[in-house]
């Protein structure tokens, strides 16, 4: 492996990449205030630190909403604890060229392991088949049907988590009505799967409601749900739920249902973050969001990253001694790299001043 330079990004050609260095640096601290892991709690089973410095870049969507900064905090926290160089890089806009594009980057400089939340599953495919062949290591996020990595790692079953949304989304709208449901892309394997778990639940238990469009892609970006959600309400004035697998949904659906005084009339019930999306739900314009710690899945991933390298044993119930992550299980015998942990939180006003990103 080469010896690996962030600041060498600077120097490299294409728009895409400029906007992902632009503006702000791309291994800039995280935001959240102290520690977003408590490294005195991190099981002994991780045994992240390693007597060789490894050099670990973490790939995101996109770089500069509150999710990933959020993740930011725990990459480079992880760095700070276990000893090794790491940082967390994204597109400035969720554009699956432009990530890959980073990832064709990562493998020239030869870094030792590229942890990956990718936009599109089938756009990264073949990049990170590439940096397999030079011997990187690569570890996903909300991504288990990648086939080119070592391990992903998700902090839950995928339909259970779209279950639960449907569930209070389907009581908060009294068991009937019109929904609609967004993702950040068509090609976000993850977050279609939630949205496949709550449409079943759906079907199941509340057979008097009915999603009224095919699933909007918003590009995980708060003004384009906004924008989206009320065309829709524009087509469906009778609509009455909404339920959101990308997280800036929260801050769309909450300012279109306060805009328009529709509290008690549309509800919301999706993927959102406190920092985000607090306002809503202390103003009752939104009454529930759901999420797990973007902080901690990259501080998981990172430890994944490290024991690959080091080729140690990760198999069913291996505990990495962080919040959600006590026994990874495996669900599938034929997928034994896609490793699950049991880590999302629901949130309302009632317990929102718990969370502080």
């Amino acid at each position: 492996m080469v010896e690996f330079n962030r600041r060498s990004f600077n120097a490299l050609s294409g728009a895409a990449m400029m906007a992902a260095i632009m503006g702000r640096p791309a291994w800039a601290q995280g935001t959240s205030g102290g520690a977003a892991v408590d490294a005195s709690k991190v099981s002994g089973d991780i045994n992240a630190k390693s007597a060789k410095k490894r050099v670990i870049a973490t790939v995101v969507k996109v770089d500069g909403i509150a999710w990933f900064d959020r993740m930011r905090a725990g990459v480079t926290q992880f760095g700070r604890d276990q000893g090794h160089d790491t940082w967390m890089i994204g597109p400035s806009q969720a554009d699956a060229a432009a990530q890959v594009q980073l990832v064709e980057s990562l493998i020239a400089q030869g870094v030792d392991a590229i942890c990956i939340v990718p936009f599109s599953v089938e756009a990264v495919e073949p990049v990170l088949q590439k940096a397999r062949r030079q011997g990187i290591v690569v570890i996903s996020h909300e991504a288990a049907g990648l086939e080119n990595i070592d391990y992903d790692i998700e902090a839950f079953d995928n339909h259970a988590y779209g279950a639960k949304l449907m569930e209070v989304l389907g009581r908060d709208m009294g068991g009937e009505g019109k929904y609609v449901a967004t993702v950040g892309s068509l090609t976000s394997q993850s977050q279609m799967e939630w949205i496949d778990g709550a449409v079943a639940y759906q079907k199941q238990h509340f057979p008097k409601m009915q999603e009224v469009t095919r699933r909007i892609e918003t590009y995980d970006d708060a003004t384009t749900d906004y924008n989206k959600l009320k065309e829709v309400l524009t087509a469906y004035p009778d609509l009455k739920g909404i339920v959101g697998a990308p997280m800036p949904t929260s801050a769309g659906a909450g300012r279109l249902i306060a805009e328009r005084n529709l509290k008690g009339k549309l509800f919301f019930s999706g993927t959102g973050l406190v920092s985000v999306a607090g306002q809503y739900l202390r103003n009752g314009d939104i009454n529930y969001i759901q999420f797990w710690d973007p902080a901690v899945a990259g501080y998981a991933m990172n430890v994944l990253a490290v024991m690959a390298l080091a080729k140690k044993d990760i198999k069913a119930g291996l505990n990495l001694g962080l919040a959600g992550y006590e026994s990874l299980q495996v669900p599938d015998a034929k997928k034994p790299g896609v490793l699950v942990g049991q880590g999302w939180v629901g949130v309302t006003k009632d317990n929102m001043a718990q969370y502080n990103f």
